[in-house]
């Protein structure tokens, strides 16, 4: 059983900074690629940022240069630090990873989501 738990959503102006969280738990003998997705109202789920266990990062281009993706593989945590947000950039964050378990099966597991809201 593997659970992964997001934090740090909540309601910010424009123009400010939010940082979130994704602690994952349970069976883990390894934790391969982490990302961020975001999913806004009335649109598809995408991409945000990625980072691999060695620590190569990707990004989506409309979130380039003002977010940064980072992990602590020692804790199973990724972080996304956001800052210069926009209203655009309200949606409901979800973390991702690929797990490698104990039972030595690999899973695709998504946090329950946090909302972040940009707004004056």
């Amino acid at each position: 059983q593997v659970r992964l738990v997001e934090s740090g959503g909540g309601v910010v102006h424009p123009g400010g900074s939010l940082r979130l969280s994704c602690a994952a738990s349970g069976s883990i003998f390894k934790i391969n690629d982490m990302g961020w997705y975001r999913q806004a109202p009335g649109k598809e789920r995408e991409l945000v940022a990625t980072i691999t266990s060695g620590g190569i990062t990707n990004y989506q281009d409309s979130v380039k240069g003002r977010f940064t993706v980072s992990r602590d593989n020692a804790k199973n945590t990724a972080y996304l630090q956001m800052n210069s947000l926009k209203p655009e950039d309200t949606a409901i964050y979800y973390c991702n990873a690929a797990i490698f378990t104990n039972t030595f099966r690999t899973m695709n597991s998504w946090g329950q989501g946090t909302l972040v809201t940009v707004s004056s």
